[in-house]
């Protein structure tokens, strides 16, 4: 199986402009994500897809890859599809990479590429147990629910009506596609459920493709506002 990570980067990030190029230690974030999925060696190919000359000519004077991609898409879903589609390489499985996570571990680049041993899967992702309560609460972090094998049956922001002996799992924010189905999904409209719960997966879930989670034991760091630099700094240190 051939499968390439691609990372999404914006600069027009509402909350942290040019997030991608914010300094961690002496490394841009970008270099740092892309050093860290270069480490997964199920990957034949990594690339970054972006809208700004900035990112595109940093992750070129670092040694990485870039490609240049329409400033219109609404999603990294979409930005993953235009680089599948213009690339003369063809690849079995994309591998949708957030670009907001300087220390993802390799393994779990490796873990969701392995969901694609079976042949019926067609979509993928990770979630991870939640342990502490307040997290079941918290719209800033979704949540997965999935059956004994792993299909999802559903994604959401918040759990309100919790029962103590149920297990809940934390959605991670990476996902992997077969590459015809990624050029599939990308044509469909948004769903309601999707509005509502501002998730695009939920699209997927509402026009019966099935989506297989795996589940991780590491925990993911994202950076969304600039204090959480100095915050992954210190935890460096």
């Amino acid at each position: 199986m051939k499968a390439i990570g691609i990372i999404p980067a914006r600069y027009a990030s509402s909350r942290f402009p040019g997030k991608p190029l914010a300094d961690i230690l002496g490394k841009s974030m970008i270099q740092r994500v892309y050093e860290q999925c270069k480490k997964a060696n199920s990957l034949s190919e990594v690339i970054v897809a972006t809208d700004d000359n900035r990112i595109f000519n940093h992750v070129i004077s670092f040694g990485g890859k870039a490609l240049m991609t329409a400033t219109t898409h609404l999603s990294g879903t979409d930005r993953c599809n235009e680089v599948i589609q213009s690339l003369e390489a063809k690849y079995n499985v994309a591998i949708n990479i957030q670009g907001d996570e300087p220390f993802i571990n390799p393994e779990q680049i490796n873990q969701i590429i392995s969901l694609f041993s079976s042949p019926e899967i067609t979509i993928a992702t990770l979630a991870k147990k939640i342990e502490t309560l307040p997290l079941l609460t918290d719209e800033n972090s979704p949540k997965a629910i999935f059956d004994n094998h792993g299909i999802a049956q559903n994604f959401c922001r918040s759990i309100t009506q919790i029962n103590p002996n149920q297990t809940y799992y934390k959605h991670i924010g990476i996902y992997g596609y077969r590459s015809q189905t990624l050029a599939k999904i990308c044509k469909l409209p948004p769903s309601e459920n999707e509005k509502t719960e501002r998730l695009e997966q939920l699209r997927w879930l509402d026009n019966e493709y099935k989506i297989k989670v795996g589940i991780t034991t590491f925990e993911s760091l994202s950076i969304d506002i600039p204090e959480d630099i100095e915050k992954i700094k210190a935890q460096m240190r």
